[in-house]
């Protein structure tokens, strides 16, 4: 079962910064803050259930700060906009990562073949090796 979280439950409680975006790109670059920024703090999140946000914190605890907060930046594009697109994006993608529960893995035994394929390799090796040997 994979729980979601809809961006707009919680759209009231991020802060989005604008920032000049780093590398080359000639004057554009310069004049305008096409970088966005989103902060959204999980901690302190009034419209997260607290089983909701201790997942979020166990799953996702390298991306958050010490605050519980996480940063998601974008600045791969030239438009402001579509930055801002490409950041809730990846807003969405972590938080439903985090409600993601693993399928338990079933043990299994190697087949009969496969046992006997180890074994005679093995046998084949020490045969080789002993050749090897000086007598």
């Amino acid at each position: 079962m994979a729980h979601r979280i809809p961006i707009s439950r919680i759209k009231s409680e991020i802060q989005i910064t604008t920032a000049r975006s780093s590398g080359p790109g000639g004057q554009h670059v310069n004049k305008t803050e096409t970088k966005v920024i989103l902060r959204f703090n999980v901690e302190k999140s009034l419209s997260l259930s607290e089983t909701e946000k201790k997942l979020i914190l166990e799953k996702l605890r390298n991306q958050l700060t010490s605050e519980g907060e996480l940063i998601i930046t974008s600045e791969s594009h030239r438009s402001q906009l579509k930055n801002k697109e490409m950041a809730f994006k990846k807003l969405d993608r972590m938080l439903s990562k985090a409600f993601i529960v693993p399928k338990p893995r079933k043990k299994t035994n190697p087949s009969k073949s496969s046992i006997e394929k180890r074994l005679k390799t093995k046998k084949q090796q020490s045969e080789k090796k002993k050749w090897r040997q000086k007598p």
